[in-house]
């Protein structure tokens, strides 16, 4: 990734020139996640949160081929319509697919994976986003675990998320992450959050209450040779949280759904999250808006504590 050519907003660059605090955003949740315009406002608006709380945002995703750290909102526009300006449809960005939309010259939007790479490649440290992919239920059958698992176990970042998504199978995605080394922080939490619901019944490895807390603890992560990412669990705001009930009788009857009509891939998350938002009666939509910009909150204050040291 160090020979790669990036575009880096003039924004960003001179955030990152100067030390000043910069906070990376991904685009999937524009192009591929929440419904027009709902996912413009949000993009938008975790953009001035994080500008208004007195850092730099730097949404990614691949325009005509080229990694941008730092989407103009013209781009971002185009992104939440989910077609290229050629259209082209813009696809969905993990590990596997992000060289050949480049050499390809196409628009591609940046999962948790592929976010956390081009990130540290430009320099960014902090990287928040609604929940990370982990493993699929039924698993064991489908071998269906997300790249963003990959991602976090050798990419050196800090990553805000409200946990993984609800549609997971938790205990082993919380059993993966243990595996490749990622520390998982509970932030005012001990438990691991279930995105829509802010408990899982599962135990984070550490609990932290102060950004400075996490930030001393990634230091000492990588000062003694780690290379993962640090995973910063923030649970989605009291207000906005689905009970545990109710989240697992929509995941049953979306998963029937799934495995009826053979959906894999990575069209499985937006169909699942399409879904929910229609079995909710919108609750989860309006959930996912608000831990969206509730990380980007947390992942501010976890930038001006890196800038201040």
């Amino acid at each position: 990734m160090n020979q790669v050519k990036l575009r880096i907003a003039d924004s960003v660059e001179r955030a990152l020139a100067d030390g000043s605090p910069v906070v990376a955003l991904e685009s999937t949740v524009i192009a591929h996640g929440l419904p027009y315009p709902l996912n413009l406002e949000t993009a938008l608006e975790c953009e001035e949160a994080i500008r208004r709380n007195g850092a730099t945002p730097a949404t990614l995703g691949i325009v005509d081929g080229v990694p941008a750290i730092g989407l103009r909102e013209d781009e971002i526009r185009i992104f939440a319509r989910g077609k290229a300006p050629d259209g082209r449809a813009i696809e969905k960005l993990s590990l596997n697919n992000l060289a050949s939309v480049m050499v390809r010259g196409g628009w591609g939007a940046t999962t948790v994976a592929s976010s956390l790479k081009l990130a540290h490649a430009a320099g960014v440290r902090v990287f928040s986003t609604g929940g990370i992919g982990g493993v699929h239920r039924g698993a064991a059958d489908s071998f269906d675990v997300s790249a963003d698992l990959t991602a976090l176990g050798n990419t050196p970042m800090i990553c805000v998320s409200a946990g993984a998504k609800a549609i997971l199978d938790l205990p082993k995605t919380v059993e993966y992450l243990e595996t490749i080394g990622v520390p998982v922080l509970g932030y005012e939490t001990e438990e691991f959050p279930a995105f829509y619901a802010r408990r899982s019944g599962l135990s984070v490895d550490t609990r932290v209450d102060t950004p400075d807390e996490v930030v001393e603890l990634a230091a000492r992560h990588w000062e003694i040779g780690c290379t993962s990412a640090v995973l910063v669990c923030v649970p989605v705001p009291g207000e906005a949280e689905l009970s545990a009930s109710e989240v697992e009788r929509a995941i049953a009857r979306t998963l029937a759904m799934v495995k009826a009509k053979g959906i894999r891939g990575k069209q499985l998350t937006p169909f699942l999250l399409s879904r929910m938002e229609r079995l909710t009666g919108g609750a989860s939509l309006k959930a996912n808006r608000a831990l969206l910009l509730n990380n980007c909150e947390v992942a501010v204050k976890i930038a001006l504590v890196l800038h201040r040291l």
